[in-house]
């Protein structure tokens, strides 16, 4: 019998000298966004695996960054504020690419700053974004409150705060650790929230009666929930926690769903510690990062382990996918619009008539990438399946 050589990464991207906290894909995949404990973020050239920009934008740890449009980025960090910067990619040449590594003290230009709130941040956990309405430009971002388990809506730009969403009580009032706001098929506002105590809760916004009505709770968890996401495509979400247990609860389509706490679906998977969990956008499998080192692949569907990735020498805490299919959340419609749209023009020329960047360019994109940020301050990018 033959056994085939572990899976090695496909490159290492090197540059920050603090633990990876948060990963983000953006631009059709051409870009990738890294921020560490020391406030940086590195926004990576996917083609050349160079840094197209560079800038400090907390003072403290990054907690989350996503994408809003194809020219603006949000950042949270650790030091209470939530920031919207406008990075169109005409502006990454003017952006500094001196990296982390070489020193706090040289001088980076930050990009243009749009917004900047003051939030809660303590109880690490990041923010959550969602679009305002269809077919409008605005988004929501939700995060913890200064109570525990409420959770405060924002609209952007107007930077009003429309909901305080209070804890269902349905399970114990404790500390958000993980959150996800999305809009259902029939446009309803939904919270899906893991908290401190190991529980897991979707609530929804009754619009006529502008109350939070609780759909679901469960408590797979014997500790908190580190991170959680959702796959359109299954109708599910799935949480993973400080203990050795992942689960995949369901997911409610519209306001009149009924969900019931027996459709959670648990299992030991005898690695505690499973945190930054992501789902791939084809829907077929989801990842994690380990606290002890290992970055673990899973079947959607039936929660089995199916690759163990292993290189970084210290522990993983971030990881994301690249999107290869479909808008993973209705966030993120407009950005898999501009993909199509330059895919197609690649697509439209002969293959003999692409240079060798466009090449490049079209392979990047067409990549299954995950990618994985370390407490040894080093991104690595697998493609596995």
């Amino acid at each position: 019998m033959t056994t085939r050589p572990p899976a090695q990464p496909a490159y290492i991207l090197r540059g920050h000298t603090a633990q990876i906290h948060a990963l983000h894909f953006l631009r059709a995949n051409t870009r990738l966004l890294s921020g560490d404990a020391d406030g940086f973020v590195v926004l990576w050239d996917m083609v050349s695996r160079r840094p197209a920009g560079v800038w400090r934008p907390h003072e403290k740890s990054i907690l989350g960054m996503d994408s809003w449009g194809s020219d603006k980025i949000l950042t949270h960090g650790r030091d209470d504020w939530l920031r919207v910067w406008q990075v169109p990619s005409t502006a990454e040449a003017e952006m500094s690419r001196a990296l982390p590594a070489e020193g706090a003290e040289v001088e980076r230009r930050s990009p243009w700053l749009l917004h900047s709130l003051r939030v809660n941040s303590l109880s690490f956990c990041k923010f959550a974004m969602c679009p305002v309405a269809k077919d409008q430009d605005g988004v929501l971002v939700g995060v913890p409150g200064i109570k525990d388990g409420v959770v405060d809506i924002w609209e952007l730009p107007s930077e009003k705060r429309l909901h305080s969403v209070p804890p269902s009580t349905a399970v114990q009032a404790t500390m958000s650790m993980a959150i996800k706001l999305l809009r259902l098929q029939d446009d309803t506002l939904c919270l899906v929230l893991g908290n401190e105590a190991g529980a897991t809760t979707v609530q929804v916004f009754d619009a006529e009666n502008k109350v939070w009505m609780t759909m679901y709770s469960a408590k797979p968890h014997s500790q908190p929930i580190l991170s959680l996401d959702l796959s359109w495509s299954a109708g599910r979400y799935f949480t993973s926690s400080a203990d050795a247990v992942v689960a995949s609860h369901p997911l409610p389509n519209s306001f009149k769903d009924k969900l019931r706490s027996e459709e959670v679906v648990s299992i030991k998977t005898g690695h505690s510690g499973q945190q930054g969990l992501a789902v791939r956008g084809d829907g077929r499998v989801f990842a994690t990062a380990g606290w002890d080192t290992k970055i673990r692949v899973y079947g959607l569907k039936s929660l089995n382990e199916i690759a163990v990735l292993k290189w970084h020498k210290e522990g993983c805490y971030s990881i994301a996918f690249a999107d290869i299919g479909p808008a993973r959340t209705k966030t993120n419609e407009r950005e898999a619009e501009d993909k199509v749209s330059s895919l197609e023009v690649v697509f439209t020329q002969a293959p003999s008539s692409l240079t060798v960047k466009q090449r490049r360019e079209l392979r990047t994109k067409e990549t299954h990438w995950l990618a994985a940020g370390s407490k040894d301050g080093k991104v690595s990018l697998w493609d596995i399946f």
